[in-house]
């Protein structure tokens, strides 16, 4: 793990894997950090691609502005751009998980030139997602926590009460939680992740934009946050090679339950 200096802030990286193979940006969700990769990065190694592995903004302890604006959309996308710029990599194939899949979405829509490639993990494109929420009770009802996060002082003290017991709940019992839970027990560590959600409604969903990179979309059927009307939203917003994959019997946290499969999707997604 290198300190990267992006946009005046320092973002924790990690830079793995062959120097000279294909670049792979890896974006990591909530409420985790880019150790939710761990598991899969070993199968993209072995494959020759060099895997760029970011603690995103608000999880970096060098990139945690207070200001909720900073937190938008649009922000988190020109980091990414950014931490490309500041390893020379004209061109990457893009992955991403949870609110990491959101970023990947933006990025592949407003920037194709910097994108070979889309896997996106759980969470659809922003349109498909956001008729989800309009159209789909089922949808309203599974996102009902998304808002009781946008009031970050409160969220953060109720998932941090009794030595982080709801923040350890929401990971539905997955192994070595620790790993995710621990840093964001660090002072205002929470409450940074958290404005992730309060900035949501600073950006326009329409801002991602048409896809038109190569782009694989993987939903699992035993997702808490995201159903089905919005995980098969995503082809009406996608006009280049688009994959399907449904995954039978596994929760939100795609990559920690199923790092095998998760790196299948990736380098069939590249290697197409």
């Amino acid at each position: 793990m290198s300190a990267l200096t992006v946009r005046d802030l320092t973002f924790n990286v990690a830079v793995e894997g062959p120097t000279d193979g294909p670049a792979v940006l890896l974006l990591h969700g909530f409420p985790q950090n880019g150790r939710e990769w761990d598991a899969v990065l070993p199968r993209l190694h072995a494959a020759g691609l060099r895997t760029i592995v970011p603690d995103q903004r608000g999880y970096s302890p060098g990139a945690r502005p207070d200001d909720t604006a900073a937190y938008a959309a649009l922000e988190l996308t020109a980091d990414a751009v950014g931490i490309l710029d500041a390893l020379g990599i004209e061109r990457a194939h893009v992955v991403g998980h949870d609110w990491g899949a959101t970023v990947a979405w933006f990025l592949a829509g407003r920037h194709p030139e910097r994108v070979a490639t889309l896997t996106a993990f759980s969470v659809p494109h922003p349109l498909a997602f956001a008729a989800a929420v309009r159209g789909d009770a089922d949808q309203r009802e599974r996102s009902q926590y998304m808002y009781a996060f946008r009031d970050v002082d409160t969220a953060a003290a109720e998932l941090l009460a009794d030595g982080a017991a709801g923040l350890r709940a929401s990971f539905g019992g997955l192994p070595h939680p620790e790993r995710y839970v621990a840093p964001l027990q660090a002072p205002d560590a929470l409450r940074a992740a958290l404005r992730w959600y309060a900035a949501a409604p600073l950006t326009d969903p329409a801002a991602a934009g048409r896809i038109t990179v190569p782009t694989t979309f993987v939903w699992s059927d035993g997702d808490h946050a995201i159903g089905r009307a919005a995980a098969e939203g995503c082809p009406a917003h996608c006009d280049g090679p688009f994959a399907y994959v449904e995954l039978p019997g596994v929760s939100h946290w795609i990559p920690d339950e199923a790092p095998d499969v998760t790196a299948d999707a990736i380098l069939a997604r590249i290697a197409a």
